[in-house]
């Protein structure tokens, strides 16, 4: 008799073609999102020096990512704005002719079966480059609210698909999804950051979107990274309130969070694979520590295999054309 055991795994890893027929995690391009940073003005396409391959962009250009993007495969894009003026307020986040409403627009217009989903917001706005009305220096939660409904409107009288208010404030899904309703866009989704977690991986996107803090950080309205239970509750805050698509972000230090809100769930949910995991990639790769294609389709699977059904990933197009 043999000293084996009858079933042995590795007869089905010995080639590529086994592995794929047995594989039981699949990403695939239409799992995908891809963020783009859009700026006034034309002919614009400045470098963002800590992402490699991301730019921000003026509409013109934003249009010629988005059309290969979409030639991809990529169902859909995340656009976040940079306004010419910032206030203490963040006025420029409902301007009719902001950054991201003009995108919208020609988007609509040029590509119009891509996805357009839109990042509702104040810190890309505010002087102060925190996510709502600072007062005593103090985010006043209850007035943020009115603001962000006014910033979502304008997103959805522009063409947005989806809209996804990032800001953490306590009853923003709810007060969104009442102006939505209210101006006749019940068909418009909320994609709620609803486990967003006050993390060191945003490095990068705050000098891609010009919005790091003037003044201390935002730990007190994003979540405290040790916590789970809590991320579970925030989730089911925003589900009761309206939201149709829940978000946890990061992504890839958040592996647990993401199994536990599918598990518990069943909603859809998206994942963010953020800037400072894509960099971190990126710069390890850069010094030959490691393959950064291959590390950067591992994470991906890994967030898919977590429960994750949409990932938003500045690595979409080049996922797409490998």
């Amino acid at each position: 008799m043999s000293t084996f055991p009858e079933y042995r795994p590795r007869r089905l890893r010995r080639t590529e073609t086994l592995r794929r027929l047995v594989r039981e995690t699949h990403v695939t391009v239409d799992d995908l999102i891809l963020p783009l940073f859009v700026v006034p003005g034309r002919g614009v396409r400045r470098p963002v020096g800590s992402m490699p391959g991301v730019y921000q962009t003026s509409v013109d250009e934003l249009l010629r990512d988005a059309e290969e993007a979409a030639k991809l495969g990529v169902p859909g894009v995340l656009l976040f704005g940079l306004p010419e003026h910032k206030d203490e307020v963040g006025s420029e986040a409902w301007n009719e002719r902001g950054p991201v409403q003009e995108a919208l627009r020609a988007l609509k217009r040029e590509i119009p079966e891509l996805l357009a989903i839109t990042d509702v917001c104040m810190c890309e706005y505010t002087s102060h480059g925190h996510c709502g009305v600072i007062r005593d220096g103090e985010v006043q939660n209850d007035e943020t609210l009115e603001l962000l409904a006014k910033e979502a409107l304008s997103h959805a009288r522009a063409g947005a698909d989806i809209v996804a208010p990032s800001d953490m404030m306590d009853g923003r899904v709810a007060a969104i999804r009442r102006a939505l309703d209210d101006e006749g866009f019940t068909h418009v989704p909320i994609l709620s950051y609803a486990a967003k977690y006050a993390s060191a991986f945003y490095g990068p996107f705050r000098e891609a979107a010009e919005s790091a803090p003037q003044f201390g950080d935002r730990r007190g309205y994003q979540m405290d990274p040790p916590n789970v239970e809590e991320a579970l509750r925030e989730v089911w805050l925003d589900i009761e309130e309206g939201a149709d698509i829940i978000m946890v972000k990061p992504a890839q230090a958040y592996l647990d969070v993401i199994w536990r809100v599918k598990q518990e769930t069943g909603y859809p949910v998206c994942a963010y694979h953020v800037s400072g995991e894509y960099s971190a990639i990126l710069a390890a790769a850069e010094r030959g520590w490691l393959d950064g294609a291959r590390a950067m389709r591992e994470v991906l699977t890994a967030i898919k295999r977590a429960g994750a059904d949409m990932i938003i990933t500045y690595w979409a197009r080049e996922f797409a054309r490998r």
